[in-house]
């Protein structure tokens, strides 16, 4: 059974259809590439997945429950997490403690365990597997630097360990590889396969063909918020349809 399945999202925003009865399906363990040219869809189908937005129509379903609907803090505390396209850190904050915010699921404190000391426990806990995701990430060298004083790939890097740290099942990340160089890329390429070895689904929506086609097993094409096409990349590489809506025609 698929980890997650969308089933006939539409979404409609007044008279604006952002969303038509779209249906795909992820298994557990996969990359699977959500792509499209601008305005396809693919952001809105992201904000209706991880509770940001309602569907107007559909349901998604993650591990056999339907979650449409259900607000956001929920969604991520059952282990499917969103990063986003833009980069959030707290820039004044070191990447320790930047990495550590993710652990705020399990880590909650409350005026019993801070009584009865158990909440020093759970925060020596969460000390220690942030450490283990700083260094899992590669960036344990830089736990004591400001956030802000990251290159971008690092700063990309850091917004995963935050992701990573709050235990998710499945990833939905948002354009990871934008603005990056390609040798930012290739590293970043090389921390999305650390976490599908880990046993992490990812979902991708991603505008880097190289990063896409290298990553992904397979594709689910957007566009004008409907499905154009699902394949493996070479399936997609050598499809009219992708190619006159996607790549803007040419053979």
């Amino acid at each position: 059974m698929a980890l997650l399945e969308v089933k006939n999202v539409t979404k409609q925003f007044g008279g604006l259809t952002a969303l038509n009865d779209v249906s795909f399906s992820v298994e557990k363990g996969e990359i699977r590439g959500l792509i499209g040219p601008n305005g396809a869809g693919k952001s809105t189908m992201f904000k209706n997945i991880a509770g940001f937005y309602t569907p107007t129509k559909g349901e998604v379903i993650y591990d056999g429950q339907n979650i449409a609907g259900a607000h956001p803090c929920k969604v991520s505390g059952m282990g499917l997490v969103r990063t986003f396209q833009e980069t959030t850190l707290f820039d004044e904050m070191s990447v320790f403690e930047n990495a550590l915010v993710g652990c705020h699921m399990t880590a909650r404190s409350n005026l019993f365990s801070a009584i009865f000391g158990s909440d020093r426990q759970r925060q020596k806990i969460a000390a220690e597997k942030t450490m283990d995701v700083l260094e899992f990430m590669g960036l344990a060298d830089r736990k004591d630097q400001l956030a802000s004083e990251l290159p971008l790939g690092s700063q990309r890097a850091l917004a995963m360990a935050i992701s990573l740290n709050a235990d998710p099942k499945v990833l939905l990340m948002d354009e990871p590889f934008a603005g990056m160089n390609p040798e930012e890329t290739n590293h970043m390429m090389d921390l999305t396969r650390k976490l599908q070895d880990k046993g992490i689904t990812i979902v991708l929506v991603e505008h880097d063909m190289k990063a896409v086609m290298g990553l992904c097993g397979y594709l689910t094409v957007l566009c004008f918020g409907s499905l154009l096409a699902e394949g493996t990349p070479e399936e997609i590489r050598n499809n009219e349809k992708v190619i006159q809506a996607y790549l803007g025609g040419g053979s």
